[in-house]
């Protein structure tokens, strides 16, 4: 079974399909996409990030093993397996064929149509209009396609609809509204049983189709693209005349800006979101420094470094400490499929990384596990509560506020950050552990 790292930025519908894929199959897939792991365009123009992946771009796939791999399409194939690759040589050629038509047919006119409506891309009325009509094509193909069907390629979730759901997703988020859907029941229907299976949503969250469709906005346009800095005053010119064809084509140099980051449109899409008001800004500045710890945490040794330096350091005013215990210890079965959850509820928290740290762990066996864990906020209240994005898995566990000075909270926390100890209070051996960081 496949485990490795995938290299990418919040909300990266292309990094999706991998994810999902991992759901599927089981494989154990860290995601890497926030400071202090990943930091798009800086840490993928380091020459240890290029030697792997020679283009720079994301998502990039590590393996534990060493093996890399780039383009999204290939990584979501590897982190497969047999059921959603395609079982026989007909079914795998068919998922191929909706791969490929999801890249050729759906992404170039989504892009056209979507990105005027994100700020991207300059409003083109011709182009946008073009954009629909290839769009309808193509829903009416799928529409016909799936007339008899539940989905793309014989009776399960393969790799055909991940990639497709994947690829439409900024459709039905921000234009299809009801009235251009509704010649279309099948595509809707397929795309809306898909989003709700579990795997999915365990990537990409609660999905709400579009409402009213996103028209260009030139005002958020302006806002988004790049400030010219004011030009220098030009000093008193020398008497000696330039040559007038050298001079213009110095002004045609310094016109052209250097290139931020190489990135294909549709990552541009989801790079230059505006951004969400930070839900801790309202809290005073803390001297307890998060990234210094989880530095000490993942480059030193637990009990002699990094607990000392955590206890030493801790901020009690300015962050608190939880213990989270999942509420249905019934319904965990497989523990691949335990650990999951705990991935799943990670990766929908991406963007708490940078105030949080939690060491989660599954106790037991198959058909015989709990879940709980030890999480560090910032502040004296359940982060989860601070903002909607982070509320989709936390009411299935119950939530208990530790003192920090208590033998109680020092054990647990020793326990739980170095993944070992007598766990009295849980009753069941320690299976494996995962990291928020």
């Amino acid at each position: 079974m496949a485990a490795g790292t995938l290299y990418t930025y919040p909300e990266n519908w292309r990094a999706f399909k991998a994810q999902i894929a991992a759901q599927y199959s089981g494989a154990r897939l860290k995601v890497a996409s926030s400071p202090p792991a990943f930091t798009f365009g800086q840490t993928n123009r380091t020459p240890a990030f290029l030697s792997n992946f020679p283009l720079g771009k994301v998502p990039a796939y590590q393996g534990d093993d060493g093996f890399c791999l780039f383009e999204s399409n290939a990584i979501a194939h590897y982190l497969s397996n047999d059921a959603i690759r395609g079982a026989t040589p007909q079914a795998a050629a068919q998922v191929l064929q909706w791969v490929s038509f999801a890249d050729s047919e759906i992404v170039p006119p989504a892009s056209a149509w979507v990105f005027p409506t994100l700020g991207i891309m300059q409003f083109n009325k011709q182009a946008t209009e073009q954009a629909k009509e290839d769009i309808k094509r193509v829903f009416t193909v799928l529409n016909q396609h799936l007339n008899t069907r539940t989905f793309l390629v014989g009776e399960r979730v393969s790799l055909a609809d991940i990639t497709v759901v994947c690829s439409m997703l900024w459709l039905y988020k921000q234009v299809l509204e009801p009235s251009f859907r509704q010649p279309y029941p099948n595509v809707t229907r397929w795309f809306v049983t898909c989003v709700n299976q579990p795997q999915f949503k365990a990537v990409l969250g609660e999905v709400k189709l579009c409402e009213k469709m996103a028209q260009f906005d030139a005002k958020k346009f302006a806002e988004m693209q790049p400030k010219k800095e004011a030009p220098p005053k030009k000093e008193k010119a020398a008497k000696e005349p330039a040559k007038p064809q050298e001079k213009k084509e110095k002004k045609k140099e310094e016109k052209k800006p250097a290139p931020e980051e190489e990135m294909d449109d549709c990552d541009a899409v989801l790079a230059a979101e505006p951004k969400a008001k930070d839900p801790f800004a309202h809290l005073p500045k803390s001297p307890f420094v998060m990234d210094e710890f989880k530095r000490k945490y993942s480059n030193e040794d637990t009990l002699t470094v990094a607990l000392p330096h955590f206890w030493e350091h801790f901020d009690r005013e300015g962050y608190s400490i939880w213990y989270g215990q999942y509420k249905y210890p019934e319904e965990l079965t497989l523990t691949f499929k335990s650990c999951n959850l705990i991935t799943g509820m990670f990766q929908r928290l991406d963007k708490l990384r940078k105030n949080a740290f939690a060491s989660v762990i599954l106790f037991g066996t198959n058909n015989d596990s709990s879940i709980s864990g030890i999480w560090v906020f910032r502040g004296q209240d359940l982060a989860f509560t601070l903002s909607e994005d982070w509320q989709i898995d936390y009411e299935s566990y119950d939530w208990r506020k530790l003192n920090p000075d208590s033998e109680e909270c020092k054990t647990m926390v020793k326990e739980y950050f170095a993944w070992e100890g007598e766990f009295k209070h849980v009753g069941k051996s320690f299976n494996q552990g995962k990291i928020f960081k």
